[in-house]
């Protein structure tokens, strides 16, 4: 079964832009969670421009599933921050401080020393690791020789092709999660996935473990409402 961890970036998004706690970004996880989602996904940046450090810490003791906290690990006060709240999970993604979003994924093999230090430090402290690659085999090769217990398969190029080139674009994510699992990496993926084009994504990709979601989710939700959101995209990933 493939479990969907739902992005709350985007909630935090909008209770910035006017200050406040409207809307209430902790109650929100909590629904989240109540109308099926598998688990709870944050990505704070330095900037603190969407999820804040604090929300980080306010969230740990409610999320009730499983507890996903991305970011860059060059940046200290991410990795104490995560060493402090010990999530289920860790994704390592290598952000620029300038992104608006994440854009590519690792180069395992050129970071391989570093990735190995830090995804040691991570796993003895009982969080299970895993970095965003982009799907390429020679990245997965080295996504192993780095210690980490998951890939997560950035998927950008994928939904920006869906729409004329499903057929092609899959392929090399399909050829991925492939090998990622004959090398004994657990598969998750992320970036634009949608109700378009999820449905298609899971049927192709094999022994996806984990999707996270949350620009397209919350989106959807506006017109949907959060449960009825929640519910559809659990239905894509049956």
């Amino acid at each position: 079964m493939t479990k969907l961890s739902v992005n709350i970036n985007k909630i935090a998004t909008i209770r910035n832009a006017r200050g406040g706690n409207t809307p209430d970004l902790l109650r929100m996880a909590q629904d989240a969670e109540r109308f099926g989602a598998q688990g709870i996904t944050v990505h704070p940046r330095p900037d603190e421009r969407h999820i804040r450090y604090q929300d980080v810490y306010d969230l740990k003791p409610l999320v009730k599933t499983e507890f996903n906290i991305e970011g860059n690990p060059k940046v200290q006060k991410f990795i104490d921050l995560v060493m402090d709240v010990k999530p289920e999970q860790v994704t390592l993604v290598p952000d620029g401080d300038n992104q608006i979003t994440s854009d590519h994924g690792w180069d395992t093999i050129t970071h391989k020393d570093y990735l190995v230090d830090i995804i040691a430090g991570f796993k003895a402290a009982g969080i299970r690791t895993s970095i965003f690659v982009d799907a390429d085999l020679h990245m997965i090769e080295g996504a192993k020789a780095t210690g980490t217990d998951r890939i997560e398969l950035y998927t950008e190029e994928y939904a920006r092709l869906y729409n004329t080139q499903k057929e092609t674009v899959i392929k090399p994510f399909s050829e991925a999660a492939r090998l990622a699992t004959s090398l004994g990496l657990g598969v998750n993926a992320g970036h634009d996935l949608s109700l378009e084009n999820l449905a298609y994504f899971k049927q192709h990709v094999e022994n996806l473990l984990e999707v996270s979601i949350g620009h397209a989710l919350i989106s959807d939700a506006l017109y949907y409402g959060l449960e009825n959101t929640i519910q559809l995209y659990l239905r894509q990933l049956k």
